[in-house]
């Protein structure tokens, strides 16, 4: 870059001396405050209980309806439950759990595969994410039409129409979310240790995917009425999501501690970096850590989704003055939501130890103290994994869900949609790792500038420029609205004809 460009890139924090000062004490407390080695306290510990007996009563009752129909129907005799209705007598738990069996093996593939290929092909792959979901959640749409499955049809309409909106109103954002996931790979490439942790937490939620399977295969295969199925599938399936947004959360932290010390200290080769910090960090995040994950899993998903789909929209509406009035009541509630449940909140647990709301609150108040917030906003990187991860979703619930139709047609719908939610949980928990990164650099970027600086000065130059220039465009919006409500305040001050 030329001189002229760095100087005006820098500008962003040099330019405001609240800024730079806020800047510079926020980095010189992380280095003071930040001590892998330091005692930890439990924090969210009642969230934590709750996991724990979420897990094992549901095992217990995976258990009993799995083996209910298990190589004998009704073996426990859950079916006089059903109030005399028998729409399934002769299912059983084995004609179904093969299904899922192949819905793990496609989602744990294709997870395998977005890790090896992350060094290499992951700026095509987040492109073909981007591009080909609309398509094919189109296609599926389609699909359901001709099968006369009207409800699936019109959902997956608006998901796709959704979708392709989203990426119209971000299109201009694209070309910086992925410089942002660029640099994201380069530090994860550099970390193949933490590499293993995501496979390993892959193989840890496969087991547990193998017991869920189990239950959920006994439920499609049960006697129960169609309504009965649904809920217990509806359940079962809110239960799945949590555990997965706990396991890669839990990833989210290890890496983000990872990721956060070799900033801090100049390189993973650096002398000051602490000894056996991997272990360290996967120890705080599966201790004392463990239960501020659990408490985050629960909400943070949710409304993040939420977030993202308000901002494009609310970008794209112009001057409908009274959709706008709603749009932005909706948008400042969410923003509101966003101060207490964030993902950055993983990074302040990772590095610090807080408990969830504490860590979140503090990261947020550090984006708006020092104006990179506005740079968090013009990012779309999670919603670019987030898409990823869906089109690895519907790929497995593709293959899972052509089976059981030859199989057993009206399974079809079943079987497809809990396979889905399988195979998103298991890219999920590969995408969750370059996440982590991109959360961990804004917050070291909040902290210190010059922590990125020393890490790739290029990579430096092009978020202060973008900031400095986000910030430049949030000033004249503001000025601009405050110009239209002294002319609108006059013309009514000013006596009628």
């Amino acid at each position: 870059m030329s001189d002229s460009q760095s100087d005006s890139s820098s500008s962003a924090f040099s330019n405001s001396p609240s800024l730079a000062a806020n800047a510079d004490q926020a980095g010189s407390r992380s280095d003071n405050r930040f001590n892998l080695s330091s005692d930890r306290h439990w924090r969210d510990v009642f969230w934590l209980g709750i996991f724990a007996i979420h897990l094992i009563g549901l095992g217990f009752v995976l258990a009993v309806l799995g083996l209910n129909r298990f190589k004998k129907r009704d073996r426990l005799n859950l079916d006089r439950y059903t109030n005399g209705i028998l729409e399934n007598p002769n299912g059983l738990t084995e004609d179904y759990w093969p299904l899922y069996a192949v819905a793990s093996g496609v989602g744990t593939v294709l997870g395998w595969i977005w890790l090896l290929f992350l060094g290499s092909q992951a700026n095509h792959m987040m492109k073909v994410s981007v591009h080909i979901l609309t398509t094919y959640l189109a296609v599926i749409s389609v699909l359901c039409f001709w099968d006369e499955q009207f409800f699936w049809g019109v959902a997956f309409a608006i998901g796709a129409g959704l979708q392709f909106l989203y990426v119209i109103s971000v299109i201009e954002r694209l070309p910086f979310t992925m410089l942002v996931l660029q640099k994201a790979v380069k530090m994860v490439w550099s970390l193949p240790e933490v590499m293993r942790v995501a496979y390993a937490f892959m193989l840890v939620m496969l087991l547990w995917m193998g017991i869920w399977s189990f239950g959920v295969a006994g439920v499609v295969a049960s006697s129960f009425d169609d309504g009965g199925r649904w809920w217990l599938l509806v359940v079962l399936s809110i239960s799945l999501f949590w555990t997965g947004a706990v396991l890669c959360n839990t990833v989210h932290v290890i890496l983000s501690g990872m990721v956060f010390l070799v900033l801090i200290h100049g390189g993973r080769e650096a002398a000051t970096m602490p000894a056996k910090s991997l272990m360290k960090s996967i120890r705080y995040a599966v201790t004392t850590s463990f239960g501020s994950i659990c408490y985050g899993s629960l909400f943070t998903a949710a409304i993040r989704t939420l977030r993202w789909e308000i901002r494009g929209f609310r970008s794209k509406i112009g001057n409908n003055e009274c959709l706008l009035c709603c749009v932005d009541f909706l948008f400042h509630l969410v923003e509101t939501l966003v101060r207490f449940f964030n993902k950055y909140a993983y990074v302040q647990i990772a590095v610090y130890g807080k408990g969830f709301n504490h860590s979140a609150r503090d990261a947020w108040e550090l984006f708006q103290s020092t104006g990179v917030e506005a740079l968090i906003a013009y990012d779309c990187s999670g919603a670019v994994l987030l898409m990823g991860t869906v089109l690895g979703g519907l790929i497995t619930g593709t293959c899972s869900g052509v089976w059981a139709y030859h199989k057993s047609e009206e399974k079809m719908v079943m079987v497809g949609s809990t396979a889905m939610l399988m195979g998103m949980i298991l890219v999920g928990l590969a995408t969750v790792v370059v996440e982590s990164a991109v959360t961990s650099i804004y917050i070291c970027y909040a902290l210190d500038p010059l922590l990125i600086n020393r890490w790739d000065a290029e990579f430096f130059d092009q978020l202060s420029e973008t900031l400095h220039q986000r910030l430049q465009y949030r000033s004249a919006r503001a000025r601009e609205v405050l110009a239209h409500n002294r002319l609108d305040s006059r013309i009514q001050d000013s006596p009628s004809v």
